[in-house]
């Protein structure tokens, strides 16, 4: 089996290359692949085999080669109802159909005549190279690989028909992808082990949402090939791959320059603010405004001119618009001018890797330089059964950073007063931590922050009061004279007091504070 490189670019691999039509799994590929071999597309039925298979020879025919698909299982109208299905006309291809609709038994008579699985191996092996003579194909697909299989009926014979098929191939310089019906990966070792190389479908249910779609390259001899499991979908007009993402080859150089909110107090805090090409968490309950911080920060870079792309796991786009709205933060201008991209994220529907392919739109095409994942806890609650999501998180963000974009993950954490506890400890992947509390003082609910690490610079170690209300975000002077601020119920031990006023009741004690 080749070596995958995992460290190493191989976008443009060696030598010439044969598209597939699949921009994903091009990638995947090293560019594609090379040209007169013979590749084994396995998986289950249902993963999607028929579709690249269609996707590969239409690729063909636009490049002006001339393509044939043999099937021993499906019919022509079936094939043709796949792709009509993808918007696709199979004229300019050849079909060859060995399981033909007049070799079927006729309801009304009493004579069996033979399918294709019923006649001898050599005869349909005979009438396939027929036909491969007649139409002089540039890329052929062999589906229904298991029909031969059946008919060679010992692991002996079935070996030495492929080998043939393989040697008559390479004597024409086709390119070839057979189709297998095989449940795992491994499960035809006599078929797989005399592939140039071998590209496994995988179909996996959950319990609840969409199925998941994953592919892996098992062997490709002669080219490196990206390793590990990508991430594909079906949509109208075919297969959609996102490759595992390798932070390592996205570094660009950039100016670390801190992102200002332009609220004097919060960038105080920091000293400046959180640098570009750094990760900011900020940790606290429900309701502690989380969430708001991180779009003034979005905000203050959109009057900027500067681009952000924010994914919203848990709240409605429309309450979140409008919410910050009332608090003098009006984000449709900026959205409608494109410097804000704002899409909520279906939780049921979207694996990692589409979820990372968003990301990276974002990023490499319409230069967003901000990134909010609003909440970490969504993201992951919407992917309960993907056992890797921390380490993809881990390669998503060492990405952004590399890519010199400030990322803002929100963490929602258990509780609201006094123990708090968090569901996930991902503080190790961030440079920057805001902690955000609330605290009671003389029968009132407040909120504070406080800046615990800062990798990107200096920061302030003081807890400070945080108000959100219709005027904005205030932040007020360090909490010195109150003691046990973090543990929810402060004792106050100075002399002067202070906390915020409310602006709405004049004084300490009167009105209320929106959240």
């Amino acid at each position: 089996m080749a070596e995958t490189v995992d460290r190493t670019d191989i976008r443009s691999g060696p030598g010439p290359r044969v598209p597939t039509g699949i921009a994903g799994l091009d990638y995947v590929l090293g560019g594609g692949l090379v040209p007169g071999r013979f590749y084994l597309v396995d998986g289950p039925p249902g993963s999607g085999k028929t579709t690249l298979a269609l996707q590969f020879l239409l690729e063909g025919v636009a490049r002006g080669e001339p393509g044939l698909y043999i099937t021993l299982s499906e019919t022509a109208d079936e094939l043709k109802a796949v792709a009509a299905a993808h918007g696709w006309s199979l004229d300019r291809l050849s079909i060859f159909e060995l399981a033909s609709a007049e070799g079927r038994l006729a309801r009304d008579h009493e004579v069996t005549l033979l399918h294709p699985w019923e006649m001898e191996l050599g005869e349909t092996t005979q009438a396939m190279l027929r036909e491969i003579e007649r139409c002089a194909p540039a890329r052929v697909v062999l589906d229904g690989f298991s029909e031969i299989r059946l008919l060679a009926q010992d692991a002996l014979r079935y070996r030495r028909e492929i080998l043939a098929l393989k040697q008559h191939f390479a004597g024409r310089s086709c390119t070839v992808l057979t189709l297998n019906d095989g449940v795992s990966p491994g499960d035809d070792p006599q078929l797989q082990s005399v592939m140039h190389g071998v590209i496994f479908l995988e179909k996996r249910l959950q319990e609840f949402g969409t199925e998941r779609r994953r592919l892996r390259v098992l062997k490709m001899r002669e080219a490196p090939f990206r390793g590990g499991h990508h991430d594909f979908v079906i949509r109208t007009g075919g297969l959609v791959v996102f490759p595992r993402l390798v932070a390592a080859e996205h570094y660009k150089p950039f100016a670390g320059e801190p992102l200002k909110s332009g609220i004097g107090g919060l960038d105080a805090m920091l000293e400046g603010g959180p640098l570009y090409g750094t990760a900011t968490i900020l940790i606290g309950p429900a309701g502690s405004g989380k969430s708001t911080l991180a779009m003034q920060w979005v905000l203050a870079a959109a009057k900027q001119g500067g681009n952000s792309a924010v994914y919203v796991f848990d709240e409605r786009l429309g309450t979140l618009l409008g919410r910050v709205a009332q608090l003098g933060m009006d984000l449709r201008p900026f959205i409608d001018a494109g410097r804000i991209a704002l899409e909520q994220i279906d939780p049921a529907e979207l694996s990692p890797g589409e979820f990372i392919h968003k990301v990276r739109h974002q990023v490499e095409n319409r230069g967003a330089r901000i990134v909010v994942i609003d909440t970490l806890n969504g993201y992951f609650n919407a992917m309960p059964e993907e056992r890797s999501l921390v380490l993809q998180l881990h390669e998503l963000l060492s990405y952004l950073n590399q890519q010199g974009v400030a990322t803002f993950l929100i963490l929602a954490q258990h509780g609201l007063i006094g123990q708090v506890s968090s569901p996930l400890d991902l503080s190790y992947m961030s440079d920057t931590v805001l902690l955000l509390r609330f605290f009671e003082t003389e029968g009132r609910v407040r909120k504070c922050l406080a800046v615990v690490k800062n990798r990107g610079g200096g920061h302030e170690d003081t807890i400070r009061e945080l108000r959100i209300g219709r005027t904005g975000i205030e932040i007020g002077e360090p909490l010195t004279a109150f003691r046990g601020v973090l543990t929810g119920t402060p004792a106050y031990t100075g002399a002067t007091d202070p906390l915020l006023s409310n602006g709405e009741g004049g004084g300490r004690h009167g009105g209320n504070i929106p959240i």
